[in-house]
């Protein structure tokens, strides 16, 4: 007996758990209903939508964004930032919590929420950030719904959240049972370096942060969790080092890449785009993003995240080291990648695994990760033979910029879908917004 469905994609290329096949996709009630024409299910649906020559791929997640708000608004909002998400095909997004205030309480976390109700375009989650004065009360926020977990600052980036100290680390890294986020660049190390910084050139920065300060806080890290045996999700690796020490913990500890650090290299980058390519941890040299990509054909990282960290074109122009670090990320998360995928760099089910089964796996999302029966209508559609160039006029993120701008790309987002949901299609997005919190396993009650 066949079933009533509210929507059927046909004839699009669907990227299953376990192999691509061209046939129609229903969805109903939010939820992945049936898969194919000869499902029990299937033939009926309300309305249908010819995906003929696109490929429908499970909901790109972007596990590393910074939204700004509240507190920095003129740089990027929730509103302003999920809605560049939706139009870079990315359904859902955790967000930082190094804004002003810092997202350290549980009224912080409930004042983002509020936020972001009737204004997120896409779902979402927020960070808990670590401090000296919260490391005791991390378990009980980690457990709060809404929650991605804790974020740890080891070193110092944008914002006043830094747990620099092993003793500080150690009493944040008992406190809690979540996978816990660190982004891992060791403070000591930083400051007594600064003098390697140069005035009015970017291209310093990298020396300044060097391969060593990564590497020596990954270890100290490693080091405690092991210990403690506490899981750990190392943010931003860009050193082969990093991974290669993370492959001897894999017990305890996962990690993410960005598309920057996969795409830039340090030669081209400072010369080109001067301040403009200041991102914490740098952008390091052709030869460690040649490493890098090695490394994700054996199989880590386990995520992709953009690292989304806008600034005004005001503030990033200034000299350096004045600058702040940081640049946007998530509106060309997913045709960055395409394009590395039409290159024949990484193959679209690895593509997959980094955005979104992968963040499933780490974080224990519910319902999201894959295109499977009663899973969410998470859907990233693109075109990968679709050849065009980024245009100022496409970007959504409040600081109006990308280093990106001019790249002449092959393969595009075309529509994303949320929980059944046509939040854009071709560039036009929705009448309203409709993002909710994540789910996680973690603090779902049984």
């Amino acid at each position: 007996m066949s079933s009533f469905h509210d929507l059927a994609l046909l004839n699009g290329s669907i990227v299953l758990p376990d192999k691509t096949v061209q046939t129609t996709l229903y969805l109903r009630d939010g939820l992945i209903s049936a898969i194919g024409e000869n499902a029990p299910t299937a033939h009926r649906a309300a309305q249908t939508l010819d995906c003929t020559g696109l490929t429908i791929l499970p909901g790109v997640i972007d596990t590393q964004v910074h939204f700004r708000e509240p507190g920095a608004e003129n740089n990027e909002t929730l509103e302003s930032g999920s809605r560049a998400a939706v139009l870079g095909g990315v359904t859902g997004v955790f967000e930082m919590p190094n804004t002003t205030p810092p997202t350290t309480t549980l009224e912080a976390l409930t004042d983002k929420l509020n936020r972001a109700h009737n204004r997120m375009w896409c779902d979402h989650a927020f960070y808990i950030g670590a401090t000296a004065y919260n490391a005791e009360q991390c378990g009980q926020l980690e457990t709060l719904k809404g929650a991605a977990g804790i974020k740890i600052f080891m070193g110092s980036s944008t914002g006043d959240l830094l747990v620099s100290d092993d003793l500080t680390l150690e009493r944040v890294l008992r406190s809690g049972h979540r996978r816990i986020a660190v982004h891992a660049e060791d403070e000591n190390r930083l400051q007594e370096r600064r003098s390697y910084r140069v005035e009015n050139d970017p291209a310093s920065h990298p020396v300044w942060r060097d391969d060593q300060t990564a590497l020596q806080a990954t270890q100290r890290l490693l080091a405690l969790a092991r210990k403690i045996r506490r899981r750990v999700h190392i943010l931003h690796v860009s050193t082969p080092e990093e991974l290669a020490l993370i492959a001897q913990y894999r017990d305890i500890a996962t990690c993410e890449i960005t598309p920057q650090h996969l795409t830039l290299n340090a030669e081209d980058a400072y010369v080109r785009l001067g301040t403009f390519a200041q991102m914490n941890p740098p952008i390091r040299s052709a030869a460690h993003r040649a490493a890098l990509w090695q490394w994700i054909d054996q199989g880590l990282p386990d995520v992709i995240g953009s690292d989304h960290a806008p600034h005004s074109r005001e503030a990033k122009a200034k000299p350096y080291p004045q600058s702040p670090s940081g640049m946007p990320g998530v509106q060309t998360l997913v045709p960055l990648m395409l394009n590395h995928v039409a290159h024949h760099r990484l193959s679209l089910r690895r593509f997959v695994d980094l955005t979104s089964s992968g963040p499933q796996r780490v974080f224990g999302l519910v319902r999201k990760g894959r295109i499977s029966i009663g899973y969410d209508a998470d859907l990233t559609i693109v075109d990968l033979k679709a050849q065009w160039t980024i245009d100022p006029q496409w970007l959504a993120s409040r600081c109006g910029w990308s280093p990106f701008v001019g790249e002449r790309l092959i393969g595009k987002p075309i529509g994303t879908f949320i929980r059944g949901h046509r939040v854009m299609w071709e560039g036009t997005l929705a009448d309203h917004p409709i993002g909710q919190p994540f789910r996680f396993e973690a603090t779902e009650k049984p």
